[in-house]
């Protein structure tokens, strides 16, 4: 059987380490660099429909394995043809392995060498979450990238808890590779950890990179709690001692200045819930930088969101309705506002793309980066 994942890279920014190319899946190709919205229990949170997503250009989203596992469950997605057809997003999807959200439950989960034993949240039921139940859930959901089950330590471990984080990722997914059972349908990314010990992330991406097995990586543990400038530094640390040929993905971030920044390491893939969740505060990202809709000035100002935008809010609503809407609690405000932050994002894509295939990606980030985080015109 032919394999249904598959990842080039169309070209090298001669300027930078971007890079373009495309995921192939069995539901559509993904070109990349890619930013993927976050749909944790099967929907974009602030009502953005699939139809939207489409529209805006986003070719691959992400599904949270914790909270689909809690309620309504592998069987019942399984059944009803998989997350795409449960939910209606019929493109192509990552899953993550549930791990991350298992260890925030701080004290309330018992993490050993075999896996994680916790407690729902939604009614306190006993669960246990290990390499191979991840991979069977994910199998069941049929994504077409699916995650290994890993550990990240929170920022500012020490060394021997980074470590042993470490150990327990690398044996967590030699198991998970043992256990995959649709390996022509669904691709396994392993995941790099370590920490902000330049040390430890290059002996662990050394480790996982060495699976053959794995059709791409990760690198996980950023944007947890460390300064800007070292999750930069980290990032491209260990980007650059990665496979070529594989695609690398960044979870978990972030702003539009982290992508920019993470681009130009040679990260193809990104995911963060920063666009919605900012949406729902009334924080809104153009392209001369972030508006922040509660404030007095925008009580009057009849203007599109973002003038350069063709997104169907900043096509339909003034600033000026938005912040009423937001401020009177009305569904539709947020939900135009989760559009355009995610339409943003999306066009942010499509611009590093373009720039890397005309060679000029450290030229743009530069430009671009200094528009959006110069002062706001009136």
């Amino acid at each position: 059987m032919t394999r249904a994942y598959r990842f080039e890279v169309e070209h090298r920014c001669a300027q930078s380490g971007a890079r373009a190319g495309h995921i192939h899946t069995a539901r559509g190709v993904v070109p990349t660099p890619v930013f993927m919205p976050v749909g944790t229990q099967g929907a974009i949170k602030g009502g953005v429909l699939p139809r939207d997503l489409r529209e805006m250009g986003a070719s691959m989203i992400l599904g949270n394995t914790y909270h689909l596992l809690l309620r309504p469950g592998p069987e019942r997605i399984a059944a009803a043809g998989g997350l795409q057809e449960f939910t209606g997003w019929r493109g192509p999807m990552l899953t993550d392995s549930g791990g991350y959200q298992v260890f925030s439950l701080g004290d309330t989960a018992k993490i050993t060498d075999d896996g994680v034993v916790f407690r729902s949240h939604l009614d306190g039921s006993k669960l246990r979450l290990d390499a191979e139940e991840a991979m069977r859930v994910q199998e069941l959901f049929g994504a077409d990238i699916m995650m290994a089950f890993d550990q990240c330590p929170p920022a500012g471990s020490e060394r021997a808890f980074a470590e042993r984080a470490m150990r327990r990722t690398t044996a967590w997914l030699d198991r998970c590779i043992a256990a995959r059972r649709r390996r022509d349908e669904v691709a396994l990314y392993g995941i790099v950890q370590g920490g902000i010990d330049a040390e430890l992330r290059a002996r662990h991406v050394d480790e996982i990179c060495a699976r053959d097995d794995c059709d791409g990586f990760a690198i996980g543990g950023l944007s947890v709690g460390e300064a800007a400038d070292v999750t930069y530094e980290i990032c491209a640390f260990t980007a650059a001692r990665m496979p070529t040929d594989k695609a690398r993905y960044l979870m978990g971030v972030g702003t539009p200045e982290d992508l920019i920044h993470c681009i130009g390491f040679g990260i193809d893939q990104f995911d963060c819930v920063l666009p919605s969740r900012n949406a729902r505060h009334g924080n809104l990202y153009t392209h001369n930088g972030q508006l922040r809709l509660k404030n007095s000035r925008f009580r009057s100002d009849d203007r599109p969101i973002d003038p350069t935008c063709d997104c169907y809010a900043c096509q339909t609503f003034s600033r000026s309705l938005l912040r009423h809407l937001w401020q009177a609690g009305e569904a539709v405000g947020p939900l135009a506002m989760t559009l355009h932050n995610l339409a943003y994002f999306q066009r942010l894509m499509r611009e590093a793309r373009a720039a890397i295939l005309a060679d000029r990606y450290t030229t743009w980030a530069t430009e671009t980066l200094a528009r959006i985080n110069a002062p706001l015109p009136d």
